[in-house]
């Protein structure tokens, strides 16, 4: 076990003090932004070390953080009753150091992590570079390989669900409620993930392209998964379609419109216009239709292009549970 799993194993509350700018790029997951100095006031100190050295920066620090004090201890009180945290900074610092210093003056028990956020990201890029045993799931859009993906892991199955951690759906139609991560803290994401399976494990994963939205799968993460056994999900284009509709009919149509847009330069104008036209009559099977028509082309030519070498394939028209359980069996089987 790591030091990290272990951590994660603890239970404890997690305080990342680093500002609220470098949170958001990637902090460790389950981590609370208790930050000691805003962006304005760390960049502020920054210069000041530059200027004046090292003295005076942390003369001006002391008095930014100064008023700071009781608010972090009451933030503590919060997030950990129990009187136990774990604490970082980018390498487990001044920063996190003196938090640390401080909340044991008040009584805790403090676990300053070593090496801080820069150690946690050479275990994130160890799990990118890990070898696992992948079963990688394909086929067109609308297969329903997401839902396959969640039925094999209500039934114990390891499994890797890349579009949900990077909350999209993997398409120009994908876009979710929710904001997506920056490309560093999906692959935090992912690492923590990762860092719960076993290496002699079997791990489901969809096939994806190098990005999910605006999120970008690591390069030696997706040189790792060419290694995948690759199961083909066959489905009709009508059961696909209407599958689409069902999903996708719900959507605000300016929420459609987004999407077409996104794929405009790639699609015939005519049709273009035709399917923004059927989306504004409320004719979503057609417009369906349209976006369709058009990722099929775009996974045939993607497949004459992919690494893979088809395992085996798999009829899947509405039994997202009798399919899943045929996976499991193949799985069994032949490996």
């Amino acid at each position: 076990m790591t030091d990290f799993q272990q951590l994660f194993s603890e239970s404890n509350a997690i305080i990342d003090v680093r500002t609220p700018a470098e949170f958001y790029q990637g902090h460790i997951p389950g981590a609370v932004n208790m930050p000691l100095f805003t962006n304005e006031e760390r960049h502020l100190v920054g210069i000041c070390y530059k200027q004046k050295g090292k003295d005076e920066a942390v003369k001006l620090g002391l008095g930014m953080v100064g008023p700071k004090l009781q608010d972090f201890v009451e933030t503590a009180e919060k997030l950990a009753p129990n009187k136990t945290l774990s604490v970082y900074c980018w390498r487990g610092g001044m920063r996190s150091g003196s938090v640390a210093w401080l909340l044991k003056t008040a009584g805790y028990n403090v676990n300053q992590l070593n090496g801080g956020y820069k150690a946690w990201r050479k275990v994130v890029l160890e799990q990118m570079t890990k070898q696992r045993n992948w079963l990688m799931i394909g086929g067109y859009t609308g297969s329903g390989k997401t839902e396959i993906l969640r039925e094999l892991a209500l039934q114990n199955e390891a499994v890797i669900d890349l579009e949900g951690i990077a909350k999209h759906r993997g398409s120009a139609f994908g876009k979710t409620n929710e904001p997506q991560p920056p490309t560093e803290h999906f692959e935090n994401l992912l690492a923590f993930e990762l860092l719960k399976i076993s290496l002699d494990e079997n791990i489901w994963i969809e096939n994806e392209s190098n990005n999910i939205g605006s999120v970008y799968l690591h390069e030696a993460f997706r040189k790792n998964v060419k290694t995948a056994h690759f199961l083909v999900i066959d489905r009709s284009f009508e059961n696909r379609l209407n599958f689409l509709v069902e999903g996708y009919g719900t959507y605000d149509t300016e929420i459609l419109k987004q999407g077409f847009e996104r794929i405009a330069k790639r699609i015939d104008g005519q049709k273009l216009k035709d399917a923004l036209a059927d989306l504004d009559q409320g004719k979503i099977a057609d417009a369906a239709r349209t976006a369709l028509e058009y990722y099929d082309k775009t996974y045939s030519y993607s497949m004459s292009r992919n690494p893979y070498t088809v395992a085996a394939t798999f009829n899947h028209e509405n039994d997202t549970n009798k399919t899943a359980n045929t996976l499991i069996e193949w799985k069994k089987k032949n490996l």
